[in-house]
């Protein structure tokens, strides 16, 4: 297993990802909670990241600093992410994005909808494969409300639109069509 000079060697981020990755890890200790050094890994591939990453990419950006990583390491990793809200998983493209909301946010991530609970909604483009989150606070409680209309309790909502970026549109961009999944 390599030491934490070779892991530091093999994968180097950039200062703004480095200072978010020692905000997550003070979050994590602050809560219980221990960023281990392949989570810190992870989190790091998928916050230097412009497109949103799989799992299987951020395994083979990890073997520089893990050669022996298995798929079962990302996946762990990813769950710890996830169970945290460090991190948001866009079902459409089953890859993952950073989430800074619970480390960056002033109420404990407890005070934003009736549910307690960060909603998110994304920008998904195309013809760049680029996502954008974003936080309108107006949607949860609408998409609350009609779930319990419903007779629904809604306890995680991610909304997912796709199209084309401003930067697509301009460059003329015409993406290819995603096949359709089950749900959509």
């Amino acid at each position: 297993m390599p030491d934490s000079a070779a892991i530091a060697d093999a994968l180097t981020f950039s200062p703004e990802v480095t200072q978010r990755l020692d905000r997550t890890a003070e979050w994590c200790q602050r809560n219980g909670q221990r960023l281990t050094e392949t989570r810190r890994q992870v989190l790091g591939l998928i916050l230097s990241s412009e497109k949103p990453s799989g799992a299987y990419d951020l395994l083979a950006r990890l073997r520089p600093a893990h050669p022996k990583a298995a798929p079962p390491t990302v996946y762990r990793a990813l769950d710890f992410l996830l169970e945290h809200s460090l991190i948001h998983r866009l079902e459409r493209l089953s890859a993952f994005v950073g989430c800074s909301h619970a480390v960056e946010c002033p109420h404990g991530c407890n005070h934003h909808d009736e549910g307690g609970m960060h909603r998110a909604q994304f920008l998904i483009c195309r013809g760049c494969d680029r996502a954008w989150e974003l936080e309108q606070e107006a949607i949860a409680p609408v998409l609350t409300r009609a779930a319990q209309s419903m007779g629904f309790r809604a306890e995680a909502a991610t909304v997912e639109i796709e199209g084309l970026c401003a930067d697509c549109q301009k460059a003329g961009v015409t993406p290819a069509r995603r096949p359709k999944t089950a749900a959509g």
